[in-house]
């Protein structure tokens, strides 16, 4: 059993009709309380689905994240590290399976782990609200339906081998819904995977008692805040098998180590310019085993920046 990274606060508890658990912190007016009934953080009062609805298709990549293309575009190089490295674990779990394998990517935005299926031969499928990174990944020649993922888009997908949601979970008022919805959609034996920022973590928590504001609670467009431990959880609340876990550089190193980026966009490219050069020489070396051993021991310690977490959905489902 993962150990916990916070220990629970002493706060009032905080009740908001099923939602009831310790207050931990307050930013932006949102409360953001350990949820006992759903087993992880997440923000009160919860947005409505229309006014989410509208948010994620026309304003969040134009108002919040305007240069997130030119960003990821010069990020490319890095990015196909972590993309190449699920895709061969997704492989290998499904080695049995005739091909081509099928994933669907749930949030897919520009398209950029599509691309990386698509190269080595997978059948791939995209949904993605933001009209914006939905038209970037069609641009691309993939195919990507611009709607939300929820009921009526969940009935009508082919169930893939691999169901992918990465940075998803956190953005949206129901994630167990979601997953439910998700797990629908994947093969009996197939794949899911879940990506998460790994929010409330041990480094998290030592920065933060040297006197830094918690600054990864970014209310309203983070709802939820998940870790190993509580997205392990969820998942085997529902019916999954953890089959294992990875993570990325744990980027509150370079807080600890006393180069404070928080606010300082030139100190966090620096930063952020550093932990993918940490990444491509272990590659260049060909010293990628050395690097994934590396994030998957900062995975089972509970540490690093995200959370992912591999899943298999029974092959006969109750």
């Amino acid at each position: 059993m993962r150990a916990a990274t916070a220990a629970r606060t002493r706060e009032p508890i905080v009740r908001d009709g099923e939602h009831h658990g310790p207050l931990l912190d307050e930013v932006k007016g949102y409360k953001i309380i350990d949820c006992e009934p759903c087993g992880f953080r997440h923000v009160l009062p919860l947005p409505k689905p229309d006014a989410l609805k509208a948010a994620y298709s026309q304003a969040y990549y134009r108002d919040e994240k305007p240069n997130y293309l030119a960003r990821a575009r010069d990020d490319a190089d890095w990015s196909k590290l972590a993309w190449n490295d699920r895709l061969t674990l997704f492989e290998e779990l499904l080695a049995g399976e005739r091909k081509p394998l099928h994933v669907l990517d749930i949030g897919c935005g520009p398209g950029w782990f599509l691309s990386a299926a698509v190269a080595r031969g997978w059948q791939a499928r995209g949904i993605e609200p933001s009209e914006q990174a939905a038209a970037h990944a069609q641009s691309l020649g993939l195919n990507v339906a611009n709607v939300m993922f929820d009921e009526t888009t969940a009935a009508c997908v082919q169930p893939a081998h691999v169901v992918h949601l990465n940075n998803m979970l956190e953005h949206v008022a129901d994630p167990i819904a979601l997953l439910q919805l998700a797990i629908g959609a994947t093969r009996p034996g197939g794949i899911v995977c879940v990506g998460v920022p790994n929010d409330y973590n041990g480094f998290q928590q030592a920065v933060r008692r040297n006197g830094e504001e918690p600054w990864w609670l970014v209310p309203p467009h983070h709802l939820n805040y998940l870790n190993f431990t509580s997205l392990e959880d969820l998942l085997g609340r529902l019916d999954l098998e953890i089959v294992d876990t990875m993570t990325s550089f744990p980027m509150e190193l370079f807080l600890l180590m006393g180069e404070n980026y928080v606010g300082n966009d030139t100190v966090g490219k620096d930063c952020h310019a550093r932990r993918k050069r940490f990444d491509l020489s272990l590659e260049k070396a060909g010293m990628g085993d050395t690097r994934r051993k590396f994030y998957r021991a900062l995975a089972n310690a509970g540490l690093g920046r995200e959370a992912i977490v591999i899943a298999r959905k029974p092959k006969f489902a109750r």
